[in-house]
């Protein structure tokens, strides 16, 4: 691959800017120098430009590159479901999301679902995700091939249930532990893919089913975990029911040893003091899906909770529950209800930044290689470049600093502003600028 050299404004969060200072490196006239699919240089375009006289120059002054997007909780099989609204989580589940889930059964229709999921994400400048797969084995595998071919980074894995939803929609624990590890042996580290072991919840779990889990993760290595935790009163009411045993709904997954550094947790928005900190002891994460909550009320995520437990956490857009692909609308959602939750934070744009791209990579554990632009790291960027004229550009116009330049960018962009988005420096869309009428 050619080098390149990239000259636009530029962010990124190589810290954490909720536990440091100056987290932000921001320049407005920025470089991005890319080699071999990597970042072998970032900063001031100056400096950069005398280091590498040689190097061509893509000139895209006029816009802005961001770290490619880390989406740590979204539903592959929702894509038709988005904007159900009026239920709470367990209803949603049983008139909305579920019914659509079984449809991909069929495996033409689970081929076209995977054909809308993964341009979808791309377009809205998402380079890797942690993806809940499918109830069914081939149809997760079609998610699988479609990620590959488009390039993107992405841990999925089937969906494992046994109890408690439509009948088709469950295994035997026996035929979740023999789909699972032909999954993973066509599929994990093939690529930029990777497995992730994905109970739906506790709630269709049996302890059987949470054995298979736990054996999965000890069989093979570098597996991730993900499932739902704390999302909704009733869904935990209902958990405590089913395992009278348990301490608490964190205990059910810590007895199957299900919590550790490779786990992301979605949701986390009834979760004590007391779990938050077993949770960061064992070093797992937690996905914030602001506009889920919002949407099937399942209440507001505290942020300070976490923040004081030492529990790490990133975004996550849910799709179904939630009300589209887009990270930058999941950040501004996250400021919105901060500032209205009992126990309010005033989130910053480096924050929301830092929750779009970076956290997401430490809670997936690929901080070493995507996430930020420091050299070595895989070239994911996105390329945000407003149409003249429009409310964005106005107020970029007389945005004054480059943090106002970044906070705006959260309140006001979308999809129709991501210009391009690549990963390791090859480009996976390209939006289309039609002139106007």
């Amino acid at each position: 691959m050619t080098p390149q050299l990239l000259r636009a404004t530029l962010f990124h969060t190589p810290r954490d800017p909720f536990r440091e200072e100056r987290a932000l490196e921001a320049y407005a006239d920025g470089a991005l120098l890319i080699e071999d699919g990597a970042i072998n240089g970032c900063g001031d375009y100056g400096a950069i430009r005398r280091i590498y006289p040689d190097v061509p120059v893509r000139d895209l002054r006029g816009g802005y590159l961001l770290p490619g997007f880390v989406d740590t909780h979204i539903h592959f099989p929702q894509v038709r479901v988005l904007g159900g609204l009026g239920y709470t989580l367990l209803d949603w589940l049983e008139h909305n999301t579920l019914p659509e889930e079984a449809r991909l059964a069929d495996s033409d229709y689970a081929a076209a679902i995977a054909r809308e999921f993964v341009p979808a994400l791309a377009a809205h400048g998402t380079t890797t995700a942690l993806v809940f797969g499918s109830h069914f084995s081939h149809a997760t595998a079609l998610l699988f091939e479609a990620a590959e071919a488009a390039g993107l980074r992405v841990a999925s894995g089937l969906v494992l249930s046994d109890r408690m939803l439509r009948e088709e929609l469950h295994q035997t624990p026996e035929q979740a532990y023999r789909e699972s590890t032909e999954l993973i042996r066509r599929f994990h580290g093939k690529g930029r893919l990777l497995y992730a072991v994905t109970p739906r919840f506790a709630l269709s779990s049996s302890e059987a089913m949470l054995e298979v889990c736990q054996t999965l993760l000890a069989e093979h290595e570098g597996l991730r975990f993900t499932t739902h935790w704390n999302e909704n009163v009733r869904e935990i009411v209902e958990v405590m029911r089913r395992f009278p045993w348990a301490e608490d709904y964190l205990s059910v997954y810590e007895r199957y040893h299900l919590t550790g550094r490779n786990a992301v947790l979605a949701h986390s928005v009834h979760s004590t003091p007391a779990q938050l900190e077993r949770l960061a002891a064992t070093g797992g994460a937690v996905a914030h899906c602001p506009c889920s909550n919002a949407a099937l009320g399942s209440g507001f995520f505290p942020m300070q909770r976490h923040l004081q437990a030492g529990v790490r956490f990133a975004l996550g857009t849910d799709v179904g529950g939630g009300t589209g692909f887009s990270l930058l609308k999941e950040g501004l959602q996250a400021y919105l209800l901060q500032r209205l939750a009992p126990e309010p934070y005033l989130l910053r744009p480096d924050q929301l930044l830092y929750l779009a791209t970076r956290a997401g990579a430490e809670a997936m554990g690929l901080q070493e290689e995507t996430g930020d632009f420091r050299p070595g790291k895989s070239a994911d960027y996105v390329y945000i470049r407003p149409a003249a004229c429009c409310p964005l550009a106005n107020a970029l116009d007389q945005a004054g600093s480059l943090e106002r330049v970044l906070g705006w960018l959260f309140t006001l962009a979308g999809a129709d502003h991501i210009e391009e988005v690549a990963v390791a420096g090859r480009v996976i869309h390209r939006r289309e600028c039609k002139p106007l009428a």
